[in-house]
């Protein structure tokens, strides 16, 4: 026997383990997708918080920044003023001098509107410019962006006030820098909101960032206010955000495909799987068995029926190379020749025999188809074959055989016991009459007449002795036919009380002269006390004449040993039953049982027919008895039978 390898992975001919579920697989893309959205959404928003926080930083840093600046520029005008109006004293009181000086002239090109001196009446000493505010330049003055016009005064040593009026908008545009200007919308306003200046005539903003810081007491109840033109661009509605909204409509479509193809996969591997399960269950409900084997010999694929023809599982059979563990030992060469040819492509397509060796042991008479096996290429890629179990058949076809020839025994029994009825009918007559011929010599011998004398001659003793010899073989003879035709015929038993004793002397004397010629010594102990039996006489005694007769031809093959039987009647422990029991110093029964003895057609002597204990054990179970053989305590063997006590 050959120990089986080990198996490799099952090929793609059989059926492969059922993965997991994985429906829901085609979302995996779309959550991770929507996760890395989501988190490039969260970046975006942060983004934009950090730039609105940067960008309110700077603008308070710029506003404070600017703050110092013009309160720096109004302080420097303010000091400007009362220089000026020191310089006044010394001056005439008229506007040509007054209009000479230069600081008046810079102001005025500065940003100042006017300036005016007044005496300690506050009555005008000199006004520049000269002509009056023309209505139009007031409105320029005061147009958005020009901003409301201020004033700032000094007190003139000796008494007197210098007053120099000027326009926020030109101061705001002269102290805003420039790249400061173009970042931000430069405001001054009072504490109702209302604009006091602007660096620019454009509308306000909404949704801009804004900040506004004190200009006191440079400008009492005035306010710094700067509003970013830039605003920060809402994460949702930034170029990032469209991007990911085209991703995310990208990968919803990618993933509607996605789920489309998986549905058409599912549906295709379910058919598959639907289809594969009908052909591995058709293959398990298959009493043929099914071998796939490569070009090498090694077993690619068996079915359930096979693996249960040889006894082993299918998982130990798939991978094996010859010589095959199921080969019988002393026929490997014979098998491995036909697998050659068959690995050849010459295998016989009405199939060949051949024996395997199951995993207990036993033989098995198996009938094998092999065909190609090709790929999807058409390629020649190993054998298919079949392989039927035919060793029931045969047994079958056996028992058939046996059927047959012990009907025919039968048929040839049954025309031998016509024969014997015919022979038993014929005979009936003559042994009568020679019964009767008998009687006669013997009655006319025998008769003398009245004073006559004697003829010694007619009356010899030896020859009356012979005579009735002779009568009582012709008697004897006449009761055999009886029996025989009694036997013979077919009636049922006729059951009536009678001596089981004087049945087995009947049978025994029967066979007494045979026994002596076998050297046979036979012994009998009967129970005088036995009760009458119920049973019909004849077939008991034909059942004993077997049973002494049978042990008489096993004796026979004792050679010059000592050959005994042994006639025992005896009554049953329960006392409802009597026993008979032949008992012989044979070769015994060698092992076989009861039934096997019993069986019809079966028979241990080269000439027998088999029918006689077959017969024995029918007779004494019509009788409601029991039939047992068993071995002999001496060597031997004990034939018993049972027949119920008469009531």
């Amino acid at each position: 026997m050959h120990e089986p390898v080990a198996a490799p992975p099952r090929p793609a001919l059989a059926l492969p383990p059922r993965p997991a579920r994985r429906r829901g697989l085609w979302a995996g893309p779309l959550l991770l997708s929507l996760a890395f959205v989501a988190a490039v959404l969260l970046w975006l928003r942060k983004t934009e918080a950090d730039e609105v926080d940067d960008q309110r930083a700077a603008l308070i840093s710029d506003a404070l920044s600017l703050e110092a600046q013009v309160s720096g520029r109004i302080e420097r005008e303010s000091e400007l003023l009362e220089r000026l109006a020191a310089r006044l004293p010394a001056l005439p009181p008229d506007a040509s001098s007054f209009a000479g000086l230069p600081d008046v002239q810079q102001g005025l090109h500065r940003f100042w509107v006017s300036i005016t001196w007044l005496d300690a009446s506050n009555r005008i000493v000199a006004h520049l410019p000269e002509q009056a505010p023309d209505p139009e330049a007031t409105q320029a003055a005061n147009r958005p962006g020009s901003g409301v016009s201020s004033h700032l005064s000094a007190a003139i040593p000796g008494g007197g006030t210098l007053v120099a009026r000027y326009s926020s908008g030109d101061m705001l545009r002269q102290t805003v820098p420039w790249w400061l200007a173009r970042k931000y919308d430069v405001r001054v306003v009072d504490s109702f909101g209302d604009v006091m200046a602007s660096t620019t005539e454009a509308l306000p903003r909404p949704g801009h960032q804004t900040h506004r810081t004190s200009l006191e007491p440079q400008l009492p109840d005035s306010y710094l206010e700067l509003i970013a033109r830039d605003r920060v661009t809402p994460w949702y509605r930034s170029f990032p955000m469209t991007m990911v909204a085209g991703f995310v409509a990208l990968i919803a479509a990618m993933t509607w495909l996605l789920r489309r193809q998986v549905i058409d996969v599912s549906r295709a591997e379910k058919a598959w799987r639907t289809e594969a399960a009908w052909r591995s269950a058709m293959e398990d409900s298959l009493t043929v068995g099914l071998r796939a084997r490569d070009l090498d010999g090694r077993i690619l694929y068996v079915n359930r029926a096979l693996a249960d023809i040889v006894g082993y599982a299918p998982e130990a059979l798939v991978g094996l190379v010859p010589p095959m563990p199921y080969w019988p030992p002393d026929a490997i060469e014979e098998i491995m020749v036909r697998h050659r040819r068959a690995m050849a492509g010459d295998a016989p397509r009405e199939g060949y025999e051949t024996r395997w060796l199951h995993r207990d042991g036993r033989l098995l008479d198996v009938l094998v188809f092999e065909a190609p096996l090709v790929d999807a290429r058409g390629r020649r890629v190993g054998s298919m074959g079949s392989i039927v179990d035919i060793t029931e058949a045969k047994r079958h076809e056996e028992r058939e055989r046996r059927q047959i020839e012990s009907m025919t025994h039968h048929a040839r029994l049954t025309m031998l016991g016509e024969v014997a009825a015919t022979l038993a009918h014929e005979l009936n007559q003559p042994l009568t009459a020679i019964a009767s011929y008998n009687a006669g010599v013997l009655n006319s011998l025998q008769r003398q007449p009245a004073g006559a004398a004697i003829d010694e001659s007619a009356t010899d003793p030896m020859v009356l002795r012979a005579l009735e010899r002779v009568g009582e073989q012709a008697a004897h003879a006449g009761r055999i036919v009886q029996r025989i035709r009694q036997f013979l015929t077919r009636h049922e038993p006729q059951f009536e009380a009678c001596s089981i004793n004087d049945v087995i002397e009947g049978g025994v004397a029967l066979l007494r002269r045979e026994l002596e010629r076998q050297r046979v010594l036979l012994e009998m102990q009967l129970d005088p006390t036995l009760p009458p039996v119920e049973a019909d006489a004849v077939l008991v005694e034909q059942v004993v004449i077997n049973l002494v007769r049978n042990a008489g031809d096993a004796l026979a093959e004792r050679g010059a040993e000592p050959r005994r039987i042994d006639v025992r009647s005896l009554r049953s422990a329960d006392r409802r039953f009597v026993r008979i029991d032949v008992q012989d110093n044979g070769p015994g029964l060698q092992g076989r049982s009861v039934e096997a003895l019993c069986a019809p057609f079966y028979s241990t002597k080269r000439d027998g027919m088999g029918m006689g204990l077959a017969i024995c054990r029918s007779i004494v179970q019509a009788h409601h008895g029991a039939f047992d053989a068993a071995e002999s305590p001496g060597g031997g063997a004990c034939f018993s039978l049972t027949l119920p006590v008469a009531r």
